[in-house]
């Protein structure tokens, strides 16, 4: 706990938003919804149930104050005691209209450690599949409400709880600060000298764990497939590292492109090389949204996406897409993508869909926030 825990003065209302860490995409989905409250009478605490105190986090949050819990993954497993003790005390600590909390243990946490109504925020598939979960959120439905990062993961989780209004589990979209993440980008040339690829080479690019949920392998067979009808000197450039690593080269060098795909590793702060590609292929298996693909779009690139989970939503374009494990159709839309492009609708569609500002229109517009602002008001 921090100095910053001391109450303000009575007038003052405030918002709680309860995240689990702040590792990988999480700080910048803390910034999202901070933001929201900007220009609004509240003023927000964003708490880390994970994590070590962090100059770097305080400034990305984008919240009044930020506490830091700063407890280890293996703490919070079981029934979560010390973390509950510690959240009732943050809650008490000022005068909190209501809590924020991004998936599901800070979810449990936020709901047992205090009155507050809570907007639980989903950020991917399944987390109301099991039976105790279900009976957890049924039971505590009158403070609770939902939102998930996409259609598609509003969808699952209303399978999942089909006794509740549908306007008690939305969908608010993830988004990005476009100038900033623009800003942060370097140029095709300084990208590609920082990868080590050729200037003049046409590349796909891709980025995730090798892992099979990214399916890299039917992006290897896509590739070599469309390879002799791609730019000559094409690459296919992958960032990321992993436990499928030797078995993806091996896969490259059994189809006869090992020398045309380039395994870059772990890249800090990959997007701000994203101009090095021509073209960026997503093949994961049911990404809850692709934060990535906006990435890739804000970096005037364009994208290619499996047909399933948050993808089409994000890339809004039938002629982007490709049924899950079809290295064919792939192989097809990376020839189709060489020789025409459309990255800069890419980022239109970024400026009219995945922004802050659209993101808060949209927020303040929900049935059960306009209930939930009525209530507390």
């Amino acid at each position: 706990m921090t100095a910053s825990e001391q109450a303000p003065g009575p007038a003052q209302r405030w918002v709680l938003q309860f995240c689990h860490g702040y590792d990988g995409p999480f700080l910048d989905c803390a910034r999202q919804y901070a933001v929201l409250f900007k220009g609004t009478p509240y003023k927000v605490c964003t708490v880390y149930l994970t994590g070590a105190p962090s100059a770097e986090v305080e400034r990305g949050s984008a919240s009044d104050e930020v506490i830091f819990l700063d407890y280890s993954s293996a703490q919070v497993r079981g029934l979560k005691l010390g973390a509950i003790r510690d959240f009732r005390r943050v809650a008490a600590s000022r005068d909190f209209a209501l809590c924020i909390a991004h998936r599901f243990k800070p979810i449990y946490v936020a709901l047992l450690g205090s009155a507050l109504p809570v907007i639980g925020v989903h950020h991917a598939f399944g987390d109301y599949k099991r039976r105790s979960r279900q009976l957890f959120a049924n039971c505590l439905r009158k403070r609770l409400s939902l939102l998930g990062v996409s259609n598609a993961v509003r969808d699952d989780m209303r399978a999942c709880l089909p006794s509740w209004p549908a306007e008690r589990i939305e969908t608010l979209y993830n988004r990005i600060d476009i100038a900033a993440v623009q800003a942060e980008q370097v140029s095709r040339e300084q990208a590609r000298e920082h990868l080590g690829l050729p200037a003049d080479a046409w590349v796909v690019g891709n980025v995730g764990r090798l892992h099979p949920d990214k399916d890299q392998a039917t992006l290897i067979r896509g590739f070599a497939q469309a390879l002799p009808q791609l730019p000559a000197g094409s690459l296919l450039a992958i960032m990321g590292s992993g436990r499928l690593e030797a078995q993806l080269k091996a896969l490259a060098a059994e189809l006869g492109v090992g020398d045309a795909v380039r395994f870059l590793g772990q890249v800090a702060n990959g997007r701000r090389y994203f101009k090095a590609f021509d073209v960026f292929a997503l093949t994961s298996d049911h990404e809850p949204f692709g934060m990535v693909l906006l990435e890739a779009m804000a970096a005037r690139v364009a994208v290619l996406a499996t047909e399933c989970g948050g993808a089409p939503e994000v890339v809004g374009a039938a002629e982007a897409l490709f049924p899950l494990g079809d290295d064919a159709v792939l192989s097809a839309r990376l020839i189709e993508t060489s020789r025409s492009g459309s990255a800069q609708d890419g980022v239109i569609r970024v400026q009219r869909c995945f922004t802050d500002e659209v993101a808060c229109a949209h927020f303040w517009s929900l049935p059960s926030v306009r209930l939930l602002m009525q209530e507390i008001a």
